[in-house]
């Protein structure tokens, strides 16, 4: 028996494993992602989506499904499931008996008398997709008929029909090479079997997508079917279907495929499917290691790469990664900022808060790897003009204020992490003096200093040492307010914003914190009471006026709720690094019972993996991308520091 497998009633029931989806992707940045019976709800599904830098670097849907029919005795079965409006057509999860994912994900059709197994995974290290066909029964001459569905699109487009697709193709060694516009690369479908291919040029106009509808987006696509290729099975047999950007040797398929099954940490339990979940965002490419901030729809984010780096590496042990991660970000610091969103000529430098994770980022490889001078020598630069433009000041008016506190603002901007947008204004606009920027701020100054003393950088230590003291002591009378018993979320002047948001968790949560140890306390305690869900944090609490318990609904309705009550599992690693602070071992059976609150839901939305946020309200249903890197990375961390307190004396 597997750890995620599910049962013949559950496969044929499309509310039910509609709602369920799964995601392989590898280290050359490509991704598949669909349902677990193949039937596509999102414009972000497809079978083979690659980055195309020769566009605009961003993820393009290329195969978007493969139909598959099993002929015997002259009669069609199709496999495939596709909604059209009103109906699903073809219907083909009625054939389907089992599905388990160890390795990779497993289909088991039944056919009459025919048994067909299914398998599919991406080649590790090129665009490619491989899918193995495996007859199990038949009684009969058996014929499989597969049809590609073409999209050639950004994943945030939709395809149209139309007179401009170039509709040639060319022969190859079984199979054929094609691409539907200029501009992009030839897609080269083969099998591992010699084949007949029969040309039938087609549209599928309406192919709808459920996911889309429901998002408030245009749901409509037309996808281009060139023809199909037949071949015959005996049974016992396997074929490998593979669509990949480059051409590639068939009669080695097979074994390719055996050796990149032999690559996969199997989801054969909790822990495994979270590891096997991280290594998902790591891509390595052109000489740089980024990390994808979340599937199906993100790209690269400054914010989220510094937070999740740690977790997503160190937490297993692969240092190697984190400072490949470090080495190729460092590279794109300009005027004190990390480009956020974008690279290239088109960055998004908007973010006060991803130069202060980055060097949070590099703090925990420091307290990893221990290596003082190293460290210092490879980053202090780095480390020195972040802290240097804060200081003296940089973009979007991001500065250090006389009283050691970082201002930072911008009209329609919205730079720390909380950052939806709507109509030109910020949902949460937090211009001024952040809670969670200063406390970062503090422990910035403090680690770099450590270091500085440890390889003795007077230049540095003279230049930063009176800070942290000054800067301590006005964001306890900025901040605190010893009557409520938590930290104001922001600043401005005057005015202090006292909605109870996780942000000042971070006070607690940092190694160096400018609040005591009963602040601390008092700070979790309030988060406890009013945050803490069975899956992450609120961000914000339903005491207040402006709390949305649901994010639903068309974009505009779900940025009004992004950062106003909905969860977000990443920041329960804050949580429980300060919860252990002050607790110790004793907060051991609390901390674990919050760690395997998730299990569950490793067969729920995105399969193995743990969704980007949570509703505020029980029971706390999932939403957004089916996997996001920094709830898999804190998690990760969460269970290293289960297992730290657990070793202590």
């Amino acid at each position: 028996m597997s750890y995620i497998e599910f049962d013949k009633t559950q496969l044929i029931n499309l509310e039910y494993v509609l709602s369920r989806e799964i995601l392989r992707t590898n280290r050359a940045g490509s991704f598949a992602c669909t349902t677990i019976i193949g039937c596509n709800t999102r414009k972000y599904h497809g079978l083979l989506i690659c980055p195309m830098d020769e566009f605009d670097g961003g993820f393009h849907v290329l195969l978007s499904g493969l139909d598959e029919t099993i002929i015997q005795h002259d009669k069609e079965f199709n496999l495939a499931v596709r909604k059209y409006p009103g109906v699903y057509e073809p219907r083909g999860h009625k054939y389907i008996r089992e599905y388990d994912i160890n390795a990779i994900p497993a289909l088991i059709y039944r056919v009459g008398g025919v048994v067909l197994k299914k398998e599919m995974l991406l080649a590790q290290e090129e665009e490619r997709i491989l899918i193995r066909y495996t007859l199990l029964e038949a009684h009969s001459p058996t014929i499989l008929r597969l049809r590609p569905f073409l999209a050639f699109r950004n994943i945030h487009a939709l395809s149209k029909a139309n007179m401009d697709a170039d509709f040639k193709y060319y022969s190859i060694k079984n199979g054929i090479k094609l691409k539907l516009y200029t501009g992009y690369k030839y897609l080269f479908l083969q099998i591992s079997k010699q084949n007949e291919y029969i040309p039938v040029p087609n549209w599928y106009y309406n192919v709808e997508y459920i996911e889309e509808q429901k998002r408030g987006y245009e749901f409509h696509e037309d996808l281009y079917v060139p023809g199909y290729f037949e071949l015959s099975l005996k049974k016992d047999e396997s074929i490998v279907f593979t669509a990949g950007l480059e051409e590639t040797t068939t009669q080695r398929l097979s074994l390719k495929f055996d050796s990149e099954v032999l690559r996969r940490i199997p989801r054969n339990d909790y822990e495994n499917c979270l590891i096997n979940s991280a290594q998902q965002f790591i891509v390595r490419k052109n000489k740089r290691t980024e990390i994808i901030a979340g599937f199906p729809w993100f790209g690269r984010w400054a914010r989220d790469t510094f937070i999740s780096l740690p977790g997503l590496t160190l937490s297993i042990d692969d240092g190697k990664t984190c400072k490949a991660v470090l080495d190729t970000m460092s590279n794109d610091l300009k005027d004190g900022l990390f480009p956020n969103l974008g690279k290239g000529s088109h960055p998004d430098y908007q973010s006060v808060d991803a130069p202060l994770w980055y060097i949070w980022a590099i703090q925990q490889y420091y307290i990893y790897s221990g290596k003082d001078s190293t460290i210092w020598r490879q980053y202090s630069s780095k480390m020195r003009k972040i802290l240097g433009a804060y200081r003296a000041g940089t973009s979007y008016n991001i500065h250090m204020m006389d009283n050691g506190l970082i201002y930072a603002g911008f009209p329609g901007i919205a730079l720390t992490w909380m950052d939806a947008v709507v109509h030109g204004k910020p949902v949460t606009p937090r211009t001024g003096c952040a809670v969670e920027i200063n406390a970062l701020w503090y422990n910035a100054i403090m680690f770099s200093l450590h270091i500085a003393k440890k390889v003795n950088d007077t230049s540095f230590i003279n230049e930063w040492k009176e800070l942290p003291e000054k800067i301590a002591k006005s964001f306890n009378e900025t901040f605190w307010d010893e009557k409520k018993g938590y930290l104001a979320d922001y600043v401005e002047g005057e005015f202090k914003d006292w909605s109870v948001r996780p942000n000042m968790l971070f006070a607690a949560s940092l190694h160096y914190s400018p609040v005591s140890d009963e602040k601390k306390q008092s700070i979790l305690e309030v988060v406890r009471k009013e945050l803490l869900t069975s899956k992450g944090i609120r961000s914000l609490s339903p005491k207040n006026p402006d709390y949305k318990g649901i994010c639903e609904g068309d974009q505009i309705s779900r940025d009004l709720a992004y950062h106003q009550g909905t969860v977000w599992p990443w920041l329960l690693g804050h949580f429980v690094e300060a919860y252990f602070k002050i607790h110790g071992k004793s907060a051991i059976p609390f901390i674990e019972k919050i760690y395997y609150s998730f299990e569950e839901d490793m067969t729920l939305h995105g399969i193995g993996t743990i969704s980007e946020i949570f509703d505020g309200d029980p029971p706390h249903r999932a939403g957004g991308a089916i996997s996001q890197a920094w709830n898999i990375a804190e998690l990760l961390r969460i269970n290293k520091l289960i297992d730290y307190y657990k070793k202590l004396h």
